[in-house]
């Protein structure tokens, strides 16, 4: 079944109801990072350019109960000043108040519904939940690319309750970019960081056929030098992904492709203490490797600065402290540089390595940088999404 996009179909003059991935970091009232409030603005813009009453619904963290700290409320200022029109909002999302505002709503005015995670019939893909949501609106669209591989009630049950309903603007992008990096026969220069071989490996497999260069770092690179027979100090380790580490190192040659593990590392006892740089084979045993080196760095600059395609997930080192950001630092400029000056094409996955990049610069520069960590992840593994199961599924 193929999918439709927002201007595939008719909306003029209708109610629609758009599944926003506004799930980001707020404190004590005041939004920290609107990345993800600005990556809607398309959708919804295009809506109301279509005379369309527009309702909005998301998640925002994991409450355990209606936690004032988990309202979207705070988001309704940056709508306010973004759209130049009142916002209405509700303090839920599916009570007869709420559904009173959305069948009352004039053309061009949005609502701004409570967390969806209010109500653990969400997480839950209950249906019965999800056909309440549907009655706010004629027609559905989804833009929320970070909760694309959930089957969740906003996302999977819901799309059972709309004739009419389609993806907007965001999802068709990140779709875009990011399926074909995983279709394309030029071969790509892929960085690979984070903690873990086992939350990665599905990534490294997918691309063995489809880069010439795996650069790795963060955490995960100390199994695979431990794999090597290096003595990793007290470096955090999988051991039961040794073996898979093994294997990657084992096809990786015999397929050509330079996998490029650091030659030197900055460590220390812990996160807070003393840090030093040295040669991976001389961290001490109560050491532990936090980023990796500048020699590192520089040996991954010249695959970069020569890179026609660049596709990054995970972060280099344990970017949060400063002592250890200096690799995402400069390999974040490089992929930028290399962007800007060699128009190389640079995807940055989500999560994570959004956060290292704007920890220390700017997000502006890249060709695509995704909203979603865990759905890009697996998208770029080769993956099938839910919501495009869920479309599969309930497409009329």
């Amino acid at each position: 079944m193929i999918m439709k996009y927002i201007n595939e179909i008719n909306i003029k003059n209708r109610k629609v109801l758009i599944r926003v991935d506004y799930n980001i970091p707020i404190e004590n009232g005041k939004i920290l990072n609107d990345f993800r409030l600005r990556k809607s603005i398309e959708t919804i813009n295009y809506c109301l350019s279509q005379n369309c009453s527009v309702i909005l619904m998301s998640h925002l963290g994991r409450p355990d109960s209606q936690d004032e700290k988990f309202s979207l409320e705070p988001i309704v200022d940056f709508l306010e000043e973004t759209f130049k029109v009142f916002i209405h909002f509700s303090d839920d999302c599916i009570s007869n108040e709420s559904l009173n505002i959305s069948n009352k709503l004039l053309p061009k005015e949005i609502h701004l519904l409570e967390n969806l995670r209010f109500y653990n019939n969400e997480l839950d893909n209950d249906h019965l939940f999800a056909k309440k949501l549907s009655e706010h609106a004629d027609i559905f669209v989804n833009d929320a690319f970070g909760t694309s591989h959930r089957k969740h009630a906003s996302n999977s049950a819901i799309m059972n309750y709309f004739k009419v309903k389609s993806f907007g603007f965001l999802i068709k992008k990140e779709f875009k970019y990011l399926s074909e990096a995983i279709s394309k026969t030029s071969k790509h220069v892929l960085i690979v960081g984070g903690l873990k071989v086992s939350s990665k490996i599905k990534l490294i497999e997918n691309f063995l056929d489809k880069t010439s260069h795996i650069l790795i770092g963060g955490a995960m690179a100390f199994t695979f030098l431990k794999a090597k027979g290096i003595n990793v100090g007290n470096s955090f380790v999988e051991n039961d992904m040794l073996e898979v580490a093994k294997n990657i190192l084992d096809i990786s040659k015999s397929k050509n492709i330079n996998l490029v593990l650091p030659v030197d590392v900055v460590c220390a006892n812990n996160l807070n203490s003393k840090s030093r740089v040295c040669n991976v084979s001389d961290i001490k045993k109560d050491e532990c490797g936090f980023d990796i080196g500048p020699e590192t760095s520089l040996i991954f600059e010249m695959f970069l600065n020569d890179a026609k395609s660049i596709i990054w997930n995970g972060p280099l080192g344990a970017f949060e402290y400063p002592d250890f950001a200096t690799s995402s630092q400069s390999i974040s400029s490089i992929v930028k540089n290399a962007t800007i000056n060699n128009e190389a094409v640079s995807i940055i996955g989500g999560g994570d390595t959004v956060s290292a990049i704007e920890e220390y610069g700017s997000i502006d520069g890249y060709t695509h940088v995704s909203t979603g960590g865990g759905a890009s992840l697996k998208l770029l593994s080769g993956e099938t999404l839910e919501i495009i199961n869920s479309w599969n599924e309930y497409e009329k």
